[in-house]
């Protein structure tokens, strides 16, 4: 019976789920406040990395996996929805990771391990893999063995990148809530009910919690949250370049699928490419942190954190707009041309940089 109803409804749905995962958040977020002020769980750590001088918790990120994994639960069952149960034990395990990286910090190599358990779960077990690359760095279809291990690496990257735009308030936030909800209306319009669920669901429990962290922030999302933003984002990422594959058979919804989706995440691609690529360059660590991603650039321009996330949420939104205007195009060039674009607005922020130095 929910099956013909949600079949029949789904727009319905999709804002159901979206308005019960956001309230669940809103709601949830000040008891976690006053419980981290009573046992005094504050964010201590990364401080040469933070902006803040208040005492606020970090514990932002256990209200959006909570309300996330609950409502993808009982719109799931309704369905029959059984990858949704992978998802479901991939963001508990990496949750718990979180949760005791932001309350007493986890080593490197114990972070790597359990975010490796949980891509290979989600690859391997849920149906989360990529079998083509249609052309991109010239690659056609892969084996389940290559396809894997690439999945497997990208969901990894994808964790971590949405970590490190989680550096001023309301960023990481905005940016997952565009993400999602990218995802959310792709898949409602190529009629995958299921994956349009996560989206919306994700959408709405990370709004909740923005309300809370918008500039000046009451609360972080921590470890715990962005850990779940990058994954679930990275899942439907691969599900919809998978969905969108054309073939013989299959009339995608959208042409380009795997360009169009880097250019929905292409503000942390960009952010831990470049990062990346500058400490490596300078032989530091790629992983030893610092204040030198976007955000903080366009910090040293005097920008305050709202402005930062209304410049940086624009641009994102203006170019997936292009993206999916020029699909057509094809995957080399679309993402050649994503390339270009942010290398001139990095040479742009650069070169501005540089004159308040003078």
């Amino acid at each position: 019976m929910f099956t013909d109803l949600i079949s029949a409804h789904p727009g319905l749905f999709y804002g159901l789920i979206a308005i019960l995962a956001f309230f669940m958040v809103l709601l949830t977020i000040p008891s976690i406040i006053f419980t981290s002020r009573k046992y005094n769980l504050y964010d201590r750590n990364d401080l040469h990395r933070k902006n803040h001088d208040l005492s606020i918790s970090r514990l932002g990120g256990l209200a959006i996996v909570a309300s996330f994994t609950i409502s993808i639960l009982l719109f799931s069952a309704m369905i029959n929805f059984n990858e949704a149960n992978f998802l479901t034990v991939s963001c508990i395990i990496l949750s718990a990771l979180g949760l005791k990286d932001d309350v007493y910090g986890t080593n490197t190599s114990t972070k790597f391990i359990l975010q490796l358990m949980v891509a290979t779960i989600l690859v391997f077990f849920g149906g989360f893999r990529l079998s083509s690359l249609y052309g991109v760095l010239n690659i056609n279809d892969m084996n389940l063995l290559w396809g894997g291990i690439f999945s497997i690496v990208l969901i990894i990257f994808l964790n971590n990148a949405f970590n490190l735009i989680d550096g001023i308030d309301g960023l990481a936030a905005s940016i997952g809530i565009l993400a999602s909800l990218c995802f959310g209306i792709a898949f409602a319009m190529a009629d995958q009910i299921p994956y349009a669920f996560i989206g919306f669901s994700l959408a709405g429990a990370i709004a909740g919690f923005l309300k809370h962290n918008w500039f000046p922030a009451k609360i972080f999302m921590g470890d715990t949250g962005a850990l779940i933003i990058g994954l679930t984002t990275a899942a439907l990422a691969i599900k919809f370049i998978e969905i969108n594959k054309f073939t013989g058979d299959n009339q995608p919804t959208f042409y380009s699928a795997p360009a169009i989706a880097v250019s929905i995440l292409i503000v942390p691609i960009f952010d831990s490419l470049r990062v990346f690529t500058v400490r490596i360059l300078n032989r530091k660590s790629p992983f030893l942190g610092d204040r030198d991603h976007i955000h903080h650039r366009l910090e040293r321009l005097g920008l305050k954190p709202n402005q930062i996330v209304a410049i940086t949420s624009v641009l994102n939104i203006l170019i997936i707009l292009a993206t999916v205007m020029l699909q057509h195009m094809g995957n080399f060039l679309l993402i050649a041309l994503l390339i270009s674009i942010c290398i001139v607005f990095n040479s742009l922020l650069t070169w501005r940089l540089s004159r308040l130095k003078r």
